[in-house]
């Protein structure tokens, strides 16, 4: 995790009427993403959700002052150890010199329009941002990144790659530290994995069939109780 810094106290200005950044335009196949987008939310949500100083969020802004007036939409972001999480939302975007500290990770997932420009541009645009981990997912398999999975972390002012492991199953992953989790291009899904306890957190389909699953099971208990009691009042003649 990255140290914590010390940090300015924006959310007093941001309630005093600063206005929301602008929004971000829509990709022309954003819907190509948004798997990977949600799987980056609500898996990673459920995670940290006992982490009142975690962000996770998207489709805003990333600017590095309030006067940029422009800058990346990155699909993914993360930062831990912030004072006021809510202010992102409320400010629509995530402005740095206002929260004193850059993203602790910032993920793209690729597409057609977007793919080229996410391994070169926005590398160099998010080393200058000081983001602590770039990571790059393509649902393609590497036909809009130049890899599955690819990420950077930031070592003294500049990236080097982190390690990515190709498994022979044709599975790609690599160690975040900044989630504390192993970060898995899996049959062209994005997927996050405990590496102490070897699991693989669940993803909002897997949460929603468990549930299901769960409920199925209560009330398969709850028959077979009501059954057991029917049948020992009938021997006691009841």
């Amino acid at each position: 995790m990255t140290t914590r810094t010390a940090l300015t106290r924006p959310t007093a200005r941001i309630r005093s009427g600063i206005e929301p950044l602008p929004d971000p335009p829509r990709q022309p196949d954003m819907m190509e993403q948004f798997p990977g987008i949600l799987a980056f939310a609500a898996t990673l949500g459920p995670r940290f959700r006992n982490r009142r100083d975690v962000f996770i969020g998207s489709g805003g802004y990333l600017w590095k002052t309030s006067e940029d007036g422009d800058g990346p939409y990155p699909d993914g972001v993360f930062v831990a150890e912030v004072e006021d999480p809510n202010q992102f939302i409320r400010r629509n975007g995530y402005v740095i010199s206002e929260v004193g500290k850059p993203p602790d990770l910032v993920l793209e997932v690729g597409s057609r329009s977007t793919g080229r420009r996410d391994y070169t541009v926005k590398r160099e645009i998010y080393a200058d941002y000081e983001v602590g981990e770039y990571w790059r997912f393509d649902p393609s398999g590497g036909e809009y990144h130049d890899a599955p999975l690819a990420a950077d972390r930031l070592v003294n002012g500049k990236y080097e790659p982190i390690e990515i492991v190709s498994e022979p199953d044709d599975r790609h992953w690599g160690y975040s530290e900044a989630l504390g989790l192993e970060i898995w291009w899996d049959e062209g899904r994005l997927r996050f994995r405990d590496s102490v306890t070897g699991e693989f957190l669940r993803t909002p389909e897997e949460s929603e069939e468990a549930a299901d699953l769960a409920q199925t099971a209560r009330l398969a208990a709850e028959t077979r109780i009501a059954d057991m009691e029917s049948e020992i009042r009938r021997l006691r003649g009841e």
